[in-house]
């Protein structure tokens, strides 16, 4: 008999790509989504059409499609109660939603994570939460040195021992860790196989990104159709950005070697781009210049991130897709699928 494993958030962009993977690899797979677009509201890409374009591929690949929220316990533990695995990436992921709608934010990612592990604690069953390098905070940003293209910092690549909820805190960043406190206590009061991923620069195909979340997708999309490019700050901005290929392979190793605990969950160095070389990249692989405006930065905003990945290549995670094959696969969905943003005049 297959194993059969919960996602949470399964029409999200990341979780779309776990369902994906996990069929592919026999499994069983169940989508748990509330198909909710808070996130997408605000970018203009039709977004009636892009949450239901996840739903609608997963159920073509033999997908089991639930609509439900993490928020309602006794649907979460039903739906649950033959797994042998729960993902949870369901979120509120924005931090300019959790400044204009904290409550929203409050019981999406701590409750609904609360009755996630409730779920996982019954059923006795390994689970991963999928948390946010958002939870260093962004004291990162007093110490850096630049150069001309991006932010550095020595060390380069930020450990999970790195001091966490420091700077100037937004209620994701306390969601986010307040999630993280609850998952490591069902470890050590239950026993509980569960982890936390902070994930950093996540990013491919069937990514609606904005401005809000998902800022590789919005520069690529925005640049297919020839839209200006905005930023907050002066571009420098630096990530080590991760294909959600090798992102959803993460939870697959975990599975296989279910070591609890924190991990961060990156590309690490290799994967190491800034905003404006992003923006550069993109233009080369389509070949033409897009137009950059910048506006002032945004409170709560990390300049600096890329990960140590070192604790988490004990279970198994080591990415492979490099910037440049990531974004050309990304262009290249935007390309075949643009019917499905809607943009006015496109």
């Amino acid at each position: 008999m297959a194993n059969k494993v919960l996602v949470t958030g399964g029409c999200g962009f990341l979780g779309s790509h776990v369902c994906e993977l996990f069929r592919k690899e026999g499994w069983d797979v169940v989508s748990f989504d509330n198909m909710t677009k808070y996130e997408l509201k605000r970018t203009g890409y039709g977004t009636d059409a892009t949450r239901d374009y996840n739903w609608n591929y997963l159920k073509s690949i033999g997908v089991t499609m639930v609509k439900g929220d993490i928020r309602n316990l006794e649907h979460l533990m039903d739906r649950s109660a033959d797994c042998d695995y729960i993902i949870h990436t369901a979120a509120q992921p924005a931090m300019t939603i959790s400044w204009e709608d904290p409550e929203l934010d409050f019981s999406t990612n701590v409750i609904g994570t609360f009755n996630v592990m409730e779920a996982a604690r019954k059923h006795k069953i390994p689970v991963v939460n999928t948390s946010s390098i958002h939870v260093y905070g962004n004291s990162i940003n007093d110490s850096l040195k630049e150069d001309k293209t991006s932010y550095v910092r020595e060390p380069v690549e930020i450990p999970v021992t790195h001091p966490t909820m420091v700077g100037q805190i937004s209620p994701l960043h306390a969601s986010k860790m307040s999630a993280e406190h609850y998952v490591r206590s069902y470890t050590d009061m239950y026993g509980v196989k569960a982890a936390s991923f902070r994930f950093t620069g996540i990013y491919g195909e069937r990514q609606f990104g904005g401005e809000d979340h998902g800022w590789v997708a919005n520069f690529a999309i925005r640049s297919v159709f020839g839209l200006p490019l905005r930023i907050f700050g002066t571009g420098k901005q630096t990530r080590d950005i991760l294909h959600a290929e090798d992102g959803a392979k993460s939870y697959l190793e975990f599975f296989k070697n279910p070591i609890p605990g924190v991990y961060n969950i990156g590309g690490a160095s290799p994967h190491k781009i800034s905003l404006l070389e992003c923006i550069y990249l993109i233009g080369e692989i389509l070949g033409k210049k897009q137009e950059i405006l910048f506006e002032v930065e945004r409170p709560g905003d990390m300049r600096y991130f890329i990960c140590d990945i070192s604790e988490a290549k004990k279970f198994g995670f080591n990415p492979k897709i490099l910037p440049k094959e990531g974004v050309t696969r990304l262009l290249k969905w935007i390309e075949a699928n643009q019917e499905v943003f809607n943009i006015a005049g496109k």
